[in-house]
C-alpha cells in the first residue's frame, strides 16, 4: 500500500480512484479506462455489459433476503476534462495524473485532478466490491464522454436499465441534494480567412493572456471571473489601430464547458515600437486587474517572440475581434423561482485559428428551453452580422425537479439519521446526464449527490478527503435503506 493511500479513508474507494488516475481518460479517449472498469467488475463476479457506444453497465445481485427490494442504479461518467497550466509537462494521452495530498484535500500537480467524476466511478466500484453492505439489486451505469458531448448518455438505449431509482454521483457539494439541472446546446461559428503578407519590416510576436482562474462554465459562470478570450479581444481592439498591428491568429480555451483561463494572439508589429507596446500592455494589465478585483486577481498580459509568416486580412481580423466583443458571455438571467440559481448563460469557450479558417465555440445553458433557444438564435444573428457561419450541435435537455419523489424523501430521511440534519434541496445550472437518461426512462426517480470539490475543469481542482468519507457514509446508508 502506498503512503498516500495509507492516509485516506475509505480505502477501497480511494484505491479505485488512485488506480483510475493512472489511466489516461480525456473525453473521447477514455476507452482504456472504461475497459478497466469493466474488467474490475468482472473480477468482482458482477454481470457486465458494454453497449453500442461504450458505456459500461454492471449488475450486482441483492444481498440474500433483499431480492424483492427495488433496483438502484449508481451512475457516473469515466471521462475527465484535461486542463493544465502553461509550462506543465504533462501528456494527457499517456501520463498518469500526479495526485498529492494537501491537508484535507487532494490535488494534482499542474493539471485537472479528475475527481469530476472519478470519485463517482470509484464510489460505484467500491459499492460493487463491498460484501458488508446490505442492499437490494444494484446496477452501475458508467458512461463515456460526458464532458464534451454527453455521448454516453445520449447513446444509452431505452430498456437497458431495470432500476426504479438512479443515484447520480456527479455532484460537487456535500449536504446538498440535486434534483434538477439545466439543458444546453453548443454553437460553432466559422469564417474562412484570406491570408496576406505581413507589413514590411514587421516582426512576429505572441501576445498572451494567462493567470486567470477559469472554472466550470455552469457552476462558476456567475463568479465574476475573467474570460481570457474576451479580455484578449478587448486589448487587441485598442492595440490594433494604435500600433498598426496585423493579426495572424487567435487561439485560446480548451473546452467549451470551461471558462477560458489562457489565450494568445500571434501578431505582427514594427519592432521599433516593441517597448511602447510593452508599456501599454502593462497599463492594460493594471486596468483589467482593477476591473476584475478579487474575483480573478491573477491576470497577466505578456509579449514574447513569436513565429508566423502570414497575416489574416485586416477585414477578417476586424470581423473576428468584433465578433469576440459582441458575443455574449456570462449570466443572461437568474431564476425567478429558485434563489441564487442561474437560469440562462453562455460560455464563450474556445477559439481556434487554422490556416484557412477560424472557429469559435460557445456553450449556452438554460433550465428554460425557450430561453435556451432564444439566446442561441441571438448568437446566430451576431455571427451572421460579423460574417461568420454558425450551426448548433450537442443539444441536451434539462432535468425537471420532482421534490416530492420518494427517492428524495429517502435521501433526506437517511441524511437526518446519519448526520442529524436534512439535505438542502437544489437544482444546478451545470448539465448532468439525468435529463437525458430521464427522457429514456420516464418512470425512473433520480437524484444526484457528491462530496465537496472545487475549481473543477481547472488545474486548481481539489476534493475534500473528509467530505468523500461523509459522501460514502450517506451512499451506503441509502443503499441499505432503499
Amino acid at each position: 500500500m502506498n503512503a498516500l493511500l495509507e492516509s485516506l479513508e475509505p480505502k477501497t474507494l480511494w484505491s479505485y480512484f488512485l488506480e483510475l488516475s493512472k489511466i489516461p481518460r480525456g473525453s473521447k479517449s477514455e476507452a482504456a479506462a472504461a475497459a478497466w472498469v469493466a474488467d474490475q467488475a468482472r473480477n468482482l463476479g458482477c454481470e457486465v455489459d458494454r453497449d453500442e457506444v461504450g458505456n459500461v453497465i454492471i449488475r450486482k445481485k441483492a444481498t440474500p433476503g433483499r431480492e424483492d427490494r427495488p433496483t438502484t442504479c449508481l451512475q457516473a461518467h469515466v471521462d475527465m476534462v484535461c486542463e493544465k497550466n502553461e509550462g506543465t509537462d504533462h501528456d494527457f494521452t499517456a501520463d498518469p495524473i500526479q495526485v498529492w495530498k494537501d491537508g484535507d484535500v487532494l490535488r494534482a500537480k499542474g493539471t485537472t485532478l479528475g475527481a469530476d467524476n472519478g470519485i463517482g466511478v470509484a464510489a460505484a466500484m467500491a459499492v460493487l466490491a463491498d460484501r458488508n453492505i446490505a442492499h437490494g439489486p444494484i446496477e452501475a451505469l458508467i458512461t463515456i464522454d460526458e464532458e464534451t458531448g454527453l455521448t454516453g448518455a445520449n447513446g444509452l438505449q431505452a430498456g437497458r436499465l431495470k432500476a426504479k431509482f438512479l443515484i447520480n454521483l456527479d455532484s460537487e457539494e456535500e449536504g446538498f441534494l440535486t434534483i434538477g439541472c439545466a439543458g444546453g446546446v453548443d454553437t460553432i461559428a466559422t469564417r474562412k480567412l484570406t491570408r496576406t503578407a505581413p507589413p514590411a519590416g514587421s516582426r512576429a510576436y505572441r501576445l498572451k493572456v494567462f493567470g486567470l482562474k477559469g472554472g466550470h462554465s455552469g457552476i462558476d459562470i456567475n463568479a465574476g471571473r475573467g474570460n481570457a478570450l474576451r479580455l484578449l479581444a478587448q486589448v487587441l481592439c485598442f492595440l490594433k489601430p494604435e500600433f498598426g498591428l496585423a493579426l495572424a491568429s487567435i487561439n485560446g480555451g480548451n473546452k467549451r464547458n470551461a471558462i477560458p483561463r489562457e489565450a494568445s494572439a500571434m501578431i505582427f508589429l514594427d519592432p521599433a515600437r516593441e517597448q511602447a507596446l510593452r508599456q501599454t500592455l502593462a497599463a492594460h494589465e493594471a486596468h483589467w486587474r482593477t476591473a476584475l478585483g478579487a474575483f480573478d486577481p491573477g491576470l497577466h498580459l505578456a509579449l514574447e517572440t513569436g513565429e508566423a509568416t502570414q497575416a489574416m486580412s485586416s477585414t477578417d481580423a476586424d470581423a473576428l475581434l468584433q465578433l469576440l466583443m459582441a458575443l455574449p458571455h456570462g449570466v443572461e438571467a437568474m431564476s425567478p423561482d429558485i434563489k441564487d440559481l442561474v437560469q440562462t448563460s453562455t460560455n464563450l469557450g474556445v477559439i481556434e485559428t487554422r490556416e484557412d479558417a477560424v472557429e469559435v465555440n460557445l456553450l449556452t445553458r438554460s433550465s428554460i428551453e425557450a430561453s435556451k433557444v432564444a439566446l442561441t438564435e441571438r448568437i446566430a444573428a451576431i455571427c451572421a452580422l460579423a460574417g461568420f457561419e454558425s450551426h448548433t450541435s450537442g443539444g441536451y435537455p434539462g432535468w425537471k425537479p420532482e421534490p416530492e419523489a420518494s427517492l428524495v424523501r429517502i435521501l433526506n430521511d437517511v441524511n437526518q439519521a446519519v448526520f442529524g440534519k436534512p439535505l438542502e434541496i437544489m437544482a444546478i445550472h451545470a448539465g448532468l446526464e439525468c435529463g437525458i437518461i430521464g427522457e429514456k426512462y420516464p418512470g425512473m426517480e433520480m437524484v444526484s449527490i457528491g462530496p465537496n470539490m472545487w475549481d473543477v475543469h481547472t488545474p486548481d481542482e481539489h476534493v475534500s478527503v473528509s467530505s468523500v468519507g461523509n459522501f460514502w457514509k450517506l451512499l451506503v446508508a441509502v443503499l441499505e435503506a432503499v
